[in-house]
């Protein structure tokens, strides 16, 4: 039998991040070992904390918590059977608030301890809600999570974005190296007899030099995608290709391409954007499903 048990209690120091961080570890170590899942939220001095799994292993887990000399004040607000887990991805998930985002939460807080009680879980549904659907968003945009409940992937995760952080590093370099070659090749070209007058042909040259500058920048935007985690990568990307596409048609000779090759342009043009209005689309759909 699972139950699910919720407790409030006032910390009896201040706890920096590395104190945080040192305790989540400990914490998810054990609770992998026992099949305990659940999240905690630490503001204002004061936890606020979900407990999930076999009835046994929640109450030792409990019993040793109360035991805990950095908090005092334990009070149980909830303790019910559950059929199903809330928080079954995480050995123990965690939320930091603000003094300020605390003081919020519990500001105008009922007299009576029944009443007291009442809020407090209230309190706790709501915040649970709110940290499930900010890591639901996280986990459909981030490609490389560093959240990750397996050690070596987590390791593996921030490897590659270090390297993602050397190659971002490296374009804005080759941009800025870009930009010079576009001021030497329009130097060149204005240098030349006429002076300060070009052919069309210079002028498809230097049109060259920016799309190249351009392309740059779009591949830079594609590698910084993986540090982000508040986007959709594949939409962007297909933006991103479709901005590539169609600047390029911008230096097109149409005097010496041939009409397949262009009919083939626009036919990639049209499925790019009705690709990427697809994408939009189901996100659109998805956030207010969310909603």
């Amino acid at each position: 039998m699972m139950i699910r048990l919720s407790y409030i209690s006032q910390a009896r120091q201040s706890f920096s991040d590395q104190e945080l961080e040192g305790l989540l570890r400990v914490s998810r170590a054990n609770n992998g070992a026992c099949g305990v899942t659940g999240i905690l939220f630490y503001g204002n001095a004061m936890f606020l904390q979900t407990l999930e799994g076999p009835r046994e292993a929640v109450e030792e887990t409990f019993k040793r918590i109360k035991m805990d000399s950095r908090h005092g004040g334990v009070r149980v607000i909830e303790k019910v059977p559950i059929d199903t887990r809330e928080f079954g991805d995480f050995g123990m998930a965690f939320k930091r608030l603000s003094d300020q985002e605390f003081a919020s939460l519990v500001e105008g807080k009922p007299a009576t301890e029944e009443e007291t009680l009442r809020g407090q879980q209230q309190i706790l549904d709501t915040m649970s809600r709110h940290f499930q659907q900010e890591w639901t968003k996280r986990r459909r945009y981030e490609e490389l999570p560093t959240e990750h409940e397996d050690p070596l992937v987590r390791v593996l995760h921030k490897t590659i974005l270090g390297a993602v952080r050397v190659l971002a590093i490296l374009m804005t370099g080759l941009i800025v190296l870009s930009v010079f070659d576009v001021v030497w090749t329009l130097y060149q070209r204005l240098s030349k007899p006429p002076l300060f007058l070009l052919e069309i042909s210079d002028i498809f040259v230097v049109f060259g030099a920016f799309l190249a500058v351009l392309i740059a920048i779009e591949i830079f935007i594609n590698i910084t995608l993986y540090l982000r985690t508040d986007v959709m990568p594949v939409r962007l990307v297909v933006a991103t290709a479709l901005m590539a596409v169609s600047r390029k048609v911008i230096v097109l000779d149409f005097k010496i391409i041939d009409w397949p090759f262009v009919a083939a342009t626009g036919v990639v043009v049209l499925a790019l954007g009705i690709t990427y209005w697809l994408l939009r689309r189901v996100e659109v759909k998805t956030e207010e499903m969310g909603e």
